[in-house]
């Protein structure tokens, strides 16, 4: 998709109309017989006419971007390959081109048969009162933060034969490459050195060896140092304590946590803004076979802390153990660490497909983070740490154990057990988000399409961006 800035209306082959809190002024009698009341989420398509016109609902912010992705999708159906769009006093110009961006996306990478409709690449002009600095500003942040998305979302959508720790750790590079920032990848020799035995442990039975890929921006005059960390589990099997066969489909997508946090410094890099970012994602995927590890078990962590392994299936929390371990001996002086997984199905099962569960022991922090990802347009909660639960996860042969003893509260209680790998001193600046819900949804929904959304980008880029003026 080609996006023009245009500051006069042109003659284009389809314009598409807003239509917000339902006020139609044009072409109401056709409208009217296609039922069309401009009710969010619905679409008239026109073509004699040369019109789409498209639902918002009240004009928020996040009800442009939905109502322009799905625009998007409609064009994409049609044989036209020139549209308009208005940005009406270029209030919305970021909506819009997120929406446009974000609703165009489609993953085809398997796809042996392609639609001729696709080949031609289709434009879409912006038209907004003045094309001055601030308005390219906007424009161009847009652009690569949605880019940074579809990103996450091809990596994500990319299946585990294509895409595993070795290759993860590719596309690190080739984003360190193209950014300038620095880069380390370690390894099982590393893992064995630096007592990181959790790690290891998980991939043992895999044939592709582990990685803990470190990618670092450093601004000039940098006003705010943040580490980021992902669960990057490239497929999830549940080890020996396997899965049903119904719930290892998808869990290509178990890398979502380690993606976000390569797209993340990827839009902030692009973006050139004045905070350090540390990305640090643990590639890992989790097999069975003769070496797998296995239920009772005793891991020792790079901290020294001992876990009782009750089942290998919650294995992205040992991941992240050591890298979160890792983070805070290797980085010093941070404001800020930040972990992304696909960590829980409790968290699913308590706030839905469409919600990142927020955890963490600063309750202004957390809320912070959660006032932007609703700014951002993706959706979070807060969920509060139990002390009464905390007793769940305690070991009678280990410091503590991987799983809790009750199956009610899992996602609280998987976010207390990476608390056991925080250091005191880093309790309050320490956030946990569990992606496992809008990660990856097998529909479409606002502005993402059917398998992966690119969760935890938008928000966390509002969330460094708002460090700015802070």
């Amino acid at each position: 998709m080609k996006l023009n800035l245009i500051e006069e209306k042109i003659e284009v082959e389809l314009e598409i109309i807003l239509v917000k809190n339902k006020n139609i002024t044009n072409d109401i009698e056709i409208l009217e017989k296609l039922d069309f009341q401009g009710e969010a989420d619905t679409t008239a398509l026109l073509p004699e006419l040369g019109k789409l016109y498209v639902g918002c609902g009240e004009p928020q912010s996040d009800n442009i971007r939905c109502a322009v992705a799905g625009a998007m999708r409609i064009f994409a159906t049609t044989n036209f390959n020139e549209a308009l769009i208005e940005a009406s006093n270029d209030e919305f110009l970021r909506e819009i081109v997120e929406g446009i961006e974000l609703g165009s996306y489609e993953f085809k990478k398997y796809k042996s048969k392609k639609d001729d409709k696709k080949k031609t690449k289709k434009t879409i002009n912006i038209l907004v009162s003045k094309v001055e600095p601030n308005i390219i500003e906007i424009f161009e942040d847009a652009i690569n933060l949605t880019n940074s998305v579809n990103m996450v979302r091809d990596f994500v959508n990319t299946t585990p034969e294509d895409f595993y720790p070795k290759i993860m750790a590719k596309k690190a590079k080739k984003i360190a490459t193209q950014n300038n920032l620095e880069l380390k990848i370690f390894g099982e020799k590393y893992f064995k050195e630096e007592n990181m035995g959790a790690i290891s442990a998980v991939g043992r039975a895999s044939r592709h060896d582990s990685r803990l890929i470190h990618l670092t921006y450093k601004p000039e005059n940098a006003l705010k140092k943040i580490v980021l960390v992902g669960k990057g589990l490239t497929y999830d099997s549940g080890g020996l304590s396997l899965k049903p066969a119904d719930f290892m489909v998808t869990m290509k997508a178990d890398k979502s946590g380690g993606s976000a946090v390569l797209g993340i410094i990827n839009a902030v890099s692009k973006m050139k803004l004045p905070i350090e970012i540390h990305a640090i994602v643990g590639a890992v995927e989790n097999m069975i076979g003769g070496d797998a590890y296995k239920p009772d078990d005793v891991l020792v962590a790079r901290n020294g802390k001992t876990i009782e392994v009750r089942n290998t299936d919650a294995e992205g929390r040992l991941v992240l153990a050591d890298c979160l371990c890792y983070a805070q001996d290797e980085i010093k002086d941070f404001d800020y660490i930040i972990d992304y997984a696909t960590l829980t199905g409790a968290c699913v099962v308590g706030v839905g497909h469409y919600t990142t569960g927020i955890m963490g022991n600063n309750i202004e922090l957390n809320n912070k983070l959660q006032e932007c990802a609703l700014r951002s347009g993706e959706l979070a909660t807060v969920l509060h740490f139990n002390k009464y639960l905390k007793k769940t996860i305690k070991s009678k042969i280990a410091d503590i154990c991987n799983i809790s003893n009750t199956r009610y509260g899992g996602a609280i209680t998987a976010g207390m057990f990476l608390d056991e790998f925080i250091k005191d001193e880093n309790k309050q600046k320490w956030i946990h988000c569990d992606i496992a819900g809008p990660a990856y949804v097998e529909e479409v929904w606002g502005c993402n399409p059917h398998g992966a959304s690119g969760a935890g980008v938008r928000f966390s880029v509002e969330f460094i961006k708002n460090l700015i003026s802070e």
